[in-house]
């Protein structure tokens, strides 16, 4: 994946047709199809043709922000190659509470005291999830099961059972605690639920634990801090030259 065309402001020619990546920051509450409906309809207006090939390479929940790779034109072929690359997030988790969905999708479903846990028990349970392991997804994820994904089976109270995934997590830093608010920066394979280590992490410490925030700050060699702001792009591709036939 060398030489790849990456888009960046101030260019003199931009080939989305052909292909490009374009590293976006997605925003809360924008879910990753979103943004790809917004680039599809901007870079489709903006190059007078009926429809453009976009995806994206690895999706985020709503519920979390940062680095989606939108890839366009003959670079959609290259998405399960660039997806599937090691990624880095900031988790911040809560302990103490759990929610259905191991995050803030859903309400609260227990409390526990977590008064008695300490800095240093937190620093073990992390530092135990470094290694390769089985993780189960979370009920509330895309995940298929019999043909249905596995949150429309949660939403409806249905009782499935979710296979547990082969994953990679290499690296795991505290780089902050406030408790019952922890925060820590997670590397992992491609697959891993950060919902999924809330939910773990919570077990390991015996109070609960639901994932408060998720940022994504790298996949393989590309950086959030490189990514654009979804608004921004659009007000930036409004505003270039129109294409001379």
């Amino acid at each position: 994946m060398q030489n790849l065309r990456i888009f960046e402001y101030g260019k003199d020619y931009y080939d989305f047709a052909e292909g490009q990546v374009i590293l976006i920051d997605k925003p809360l509450r924008w879910t990753s199809f979103d943004v790809v409906n917004k680039v599809r309809y901007l870079l489709s207006r903006y190059m007078k043709v009926k429809r453009l090939k976009v995806g994206h390479a690895g999706t985020l929940d709503p519920l979390a922000s940062g680095l989606l790779i939108v890839c366009t034109g003959q670079y959609t072929k290259l998405i399960d190659q660039i997806q599937a690359t090691e990624k880095e997030y900031i988790a911040t988790f809560k302990l103490g509470k759990t929610t259905p969905s191991f995050d803030l999708e859903t309400e609260v479903d227990s409390t526990c005291d977590c008064s008695h846990i300490t800095i240093e028990q937190v620093k073990k349970a992390l530092d135990e999830f470094i290694g390769e392991q089985d993780q189960i997804p979370p009920m509330f994820s895309a995940k298929k099961v019999d043909g249905q994904r596995a949150y429309e089976a949660a939403r409806q109270n249905k009782e499935i059972e979710l296979k547990p995934s082969r994953i990679t997590i290499t690296e795991v830093e505290l780089i902050n605690s406030q408790l019952p608010m922890v925060t820590a920066r997670i590397r992992c394979s491609k697959g891993t639920y950060i919902r999924s280590i809330a939910r773990d992490l919570g077990q390991k410490l015996g109070c609960g634990a639901t994932l408060y925030e998720l940022r994504r700050t790298t996949s393989g060699n590309f950086l959030v801090n490189n990514a654009v702001d979804v608004l921004e792009f659009e007000k930036f591709i409004k505003n270039l030259p129109p294409i001379m036939a």
